[in-house]
């Protein structure tokens, strides 16, 4: 292992080698890492915050344009930095002003949210400045990469058009001030020039060196940070029964404390199940759809940590949600993950095993369940106890049998 150096002078920026060994996420990433804590917390918390108030359609709304943009921030930086990271001075220095941009995006959600439940326009100028920041800093890590990297030149310059492009349309659609209906069609076609850039950059400009167990490892990364809002949300259910105001520990709170301890250590297990590394590594134009097909797999790990919150406001008799709603908000999002990890595998693989559709029955089982318990009156840290047994049945699954599937897949990757 090399050692880390002592100072960081200026680096000339070049494509790294896609089969560097021993390449792990650097301190700097880490660190970046960090300000998407805020953003997943504070959309988790606004979220909940509508759907307590029955009003699904903001927190759903605001959700989805919330966790896009923040998650699309981070993937654009992930990348990049897989293929082109210096860690000198420059390097650093513009990742922080990036790191000021998410923080930013994060302080404007309010913002988006009220506006979108108050029907008018969707306000989301703090949002659209941090993003300015944000991508300033990125046309010029681009941009540098272009001018020092020759052999990587033509894919730089498609992401420096596509992201200059992009960013021009949202400053021009916040000054349009149109309704939300209309903004949220504007967003949709500024989404294709979003996605435009990246396919044509790596599917016709020659794409860029990044290295696929690294970002395997920073993609990882962003799930377990995401999963954190699920032991948030657990946390938070818990101090509503045993809290001041609460009744206090009892069984309920014993039960409750391992029901969302188990769902989130559940979805960690599931996720890591996929040898996404190996099989990147051997076919890397799969990357696209498996890179971005996290973006929604991702979200529903942030929802789930706020379908807890809007548990917690449940028992602490603060919300106008009956149970069977309340549970539902759990449920969907765990079954979004679920649904998505199996599609992202099958994506990966290129196949689709039998024993998966008996896995997935078994799955929705255990998430149908719950929703006929607290519709019976019972207590809601048993039905999210047994709702945290769902991710349970892919980890017990594939534990005993469903690894030799992935055996015979890695196997025949040669």
């Amino acid at each position: 292992m090399t050692a880390p150096p002592l100072h960081h002078p200026r680096i000339r920026m070049r494509g790294r080698d896609p089969g560097e060994s021993h390449r792990a996420a650097t301190p700097l990433e880490l660190l970046f890492d960090l300000t998407f804590v805020v953003a997943f917390g504070m959309a988790a918390d606004e979220l909940a915050h509508y759907l307590v108030e029955d009003h699904v359609k903001t927190g759903l709304l605001g959700f989805a344009f919330a966790t896009f943009a923040i998650t699309w921030a981070w993937v654009n930086f992930s990348w990049f930095a897989s293929a082109f990271d210096t860690d000198d001075w420059i390097f650093r220095l513009t990742t922080m002003v990036q790191m000021v941009g998410v923080i930013i995006v994060a302080l404007g959600l309010p913002d988006l949210f009220t506006s979108i439940d108050e029907g008018a326009t969707v306000d989301n100028r703090v949002m659209v400045a941090g993003y300015v920041i944000m991508r300033v800093a990125m046309v010029f890590q681009w941009a540098r990469a272009a001018r020092q990297d020759p052999e990587h030149r033509s894919a730089c310059m498609t992401y420096v058009t596509a992201i200059s492009v992009a960013q021009v349309g949202w400053v021009l659609a916040l000054i349009a001030e149109s309704s939300v209906a209309v903004t949220f069609v504007i967003a949709g076609l500024l989404v294709l020039v979003e996605f435009a850039g990246p396919w044509i950059a790596e599917t016709r400009r020659g794409g860029t060196p990044w290295h696929a167990h690294h970002i395997v490892e920073r993609y990882g990364l962003l799930v377990i940070i995401a999963l954190g809002e699920g032991v948030v949300g657990t946390i938070a259910s818990l101090s509503a029964v045993v809290g001041p105001e609460g009744p206090g520990w009892s069984v309920d709170a014993a039960v409750l404390a391992l029901a969302g301890t188990a769902l989130t250590f559940g979805m960690w297990w599931i996720y890591f199940l996929v040898p996404s590394g190996r099989l990147l590594h051997a076919r890397r134009e799969r990357s696209f759809g498996w890179g971005y097909g996290h973006i929604p797999v991702i979200g529903a790990v942030v929802a789930t940590g706020a379908g807890l919150h809007v548990a917690a406001y449940f028992l602490e008799e603060e919300s106008v949600l009956s149970a069977s709603a309340t549970v539902l908000c759990v449920v969907v999002p765990v079954a979004t993950y679920v649904l998505g990890i199996f599609v992202l595998y099958a994506y990966l693989t290129r196949s689709l095993d039998p024993f998966h559709l008996w896995l997935l029955a078994g799955t929705a089982a255990l998430l149908v369940a719950p929703l006929v318990l607290a519709a019976a009156g019972v207590a809601m840290a048993w039905c999210l106890l047994v709702l945290a047994l769902s991710p349970w049945v892919t980890v017990v699954g594939y534990e005993l049998h469903g690894h030799r599937h992935s055996a015979e897949v890695l196997a025949g990757l040669g």
